[in-house]
């Protein structure tokens, strides 16, 4: 018997998550996907939503989910997993989704597992793969029956399509209480960025500690422009203060999968490694010959960086501009 599996999906900016539509995905190929969506926008968003995957949809449009921080969907959840008891929940690794997870696990007692980069059922049994420490991948499961979370790592999927899929659509009436509006949203201040985001960008230049002053990072921005491609960092340069937390690639920063993958004066330590070692092809400059991150290169050029990358991208340039 097929296993029900429910996906909490996200809006941004009155559609689905792409983040949340690549776990979508992943749950249609492992049984029965339904998703949930919540929100002043849910009845736009849910529109279309079963070619990403969804045989069903739960729909509830209250704004309250977007004025009131995670609680309303919360107690939404706890009610609905009572009432349809599936066999698992998976949720994006957003900043939201892990609130909501780790208040349903406390709440409800439902086992947890996060940064899960696979998994599937064998049988009743939920195998799923979760990288330790950069290198090591172990495999973890929930012993306890009913319904368990799993948060997947960013980018863990891709982008699936079921064309001509329809789903089925439940408008849910529900009264949400006025304890869980509690924690109101005064602000939503985005990040004025040019370029595409570091998720998105199909090239990445990142440096790192290597480049030795703040000051130097400029000539990873020119090169990332003169590519078409976005800026990122290590976690040591992050922690500095040379940049804001945004633009961290790793373990505890961002994951992502560019086709070209730029690193500048990084080491190649196991926990950045875990963050973009995904990339298709990835090219590094260390002067240090000696630097794990060439272990992973592709392209690997023993060099000042701060010599090397202005010639870059002057040479990058020069090419565009034939």
């Amino acid at each position: 018997m097929a296993k029900t599996i429910w996906v909490l999906v996200e809006i941004e900016n009155g559609r689905p998550a792409r983040s949340s539509l690549e776990v979508l995905g992943k749950a249609a190929s492992l049984g029965h996907a339904e998703a949930i969506v919540l929100g002043s926008h849910a009845d736009e968003a849910a529109s279309g939503i079963g070619e990403y995957g969804a045989e069903k949809v739960y729909v509830h449009s209250d704004p309250a989910y977007d004025t009131y921080l995670t609680l309303p969907a919360v107690d939404t959840l706890s009610d609905l997993l009572k009432q349809h008891q599936p066999d698992l929940l998976m949720l994006a690794t957003t900043y939201d989704l892990r609130d909501i997870a780790a208040r349903l696990n406390a709440r409800n007692n439902m086992g947890l597992i996060t940064d899960a980069t696979d998994l599937q059922f064998e049988g009743d049994t939920l195998n799923v793969t979760v990288p330790w420490g950069g290198e090591t991948l172990v495999t973890a499961t929930l012993p306890e029956q009913g319904a368990g979370i799993v948060l997947t790592r960013p980018k863990a999927f891709g982008l699936e399509h079921f064309e001509g899929r329809t789903a089925e659509v439940e408008t849910l009436n529900i009264s949400l209480q006025a304890s869980s509006q509690v924690m109101k949203v005064l602000e939503r201040v985005e990040v004025e960025s040019e370029g595409p985001s570091l998720e998105d960008a199909s090239v990445i230049v990142s440096g790192g500690r290597g480049l030795g002053k703040a000051e130097n990072y400029r000539l990873v921005e020119e090169l990332a422009t003169a590519l078409g491609g976005a800026p990122g960092a290590t976690r040591a340069i992050v922690d500095a203060g040379w940049l804001p937390y945004s633009h961290q690639i790793g373990q505890t920063g961002k994951t992502v999968k560019p086709t070209l993958y730029v690193a500048i004066g990084i080491s190649g330590a196991i926990q950045h490694l875990a963050g973009m070692k995904g990339s298709r092809y990835i090219v590094a400059i260390n002067k240090d010959e000696h630097a794990p991150i060439f272990s992973v290169a592709d392209l690997g050029i023993v060099g000042d960086a701060l010599t090397i990358l202005p010639q870059l991208t002057q040479e990058v340039k020069k090419r565009k501009a034939q």
